[in-house]
């Protein structure tokens, strides 16, 4: 598969939530880099890390606006989006929207690493707010 056909896929599965589809598109070694830095290994440890992921932001998506390919590396440039919750509800003053970047490379029809880049300040402030509500 073409990698940037390949990469198209991946999104879509992480747009539609579609853990076992993205896993099934790692390398069993597969690299995930988020956007603070810290890295974590492993298709089976992604795909569970995806689905707490999805507890937390339920609707997450990327909205992908550019691809940039150099062989089997490409660079995808748009919006990461999304609402957080921590009982499912989706509260419109939870959502947050953010510039995004991605890194993905391709080896051998598999996604062999994945890194994003991304301010995650407004997330993290979101939360921040609904602990504090939660406290009160």
């Amino acid at each position: 598969m073409d990698p940037l056909e390949l990469v198209k896929d991946f999104i879509h599965k992480i747009s539609t939530r579609d853990v076992d589809g993205l896993a099934d598109l790692m390398t069993e070694d597969h690299l995930f880099v988020d956007g603070m830095g810290t890295e974590v290994r492993g298709r089976e440890t992604m795909r569970t890390g995806w689905a707490s992921y999805y507890k937390m932001i339920p609707d997450y998506r990327i909205i992908a606006g550019r691809f940039f390919r150099d062989g089997n590396t490409v660079g995808i440039f748009g919006t990461a989006t999304g609402t957080y919750s921590k009982d499912g509800r989706l509260k419109p003053e939870n959502h947050w929207e953010v510039p995004a970047a991605w890194l993905a490379e391709v080896t051998g029809n598999k996604i062999a690493h994945w890194q994003v880049y991304a301010d995650n300040e407004p997330v993290r402030q979101i939360i921040e707010r609904d602990q504090q509500e939660f406290n009160s």
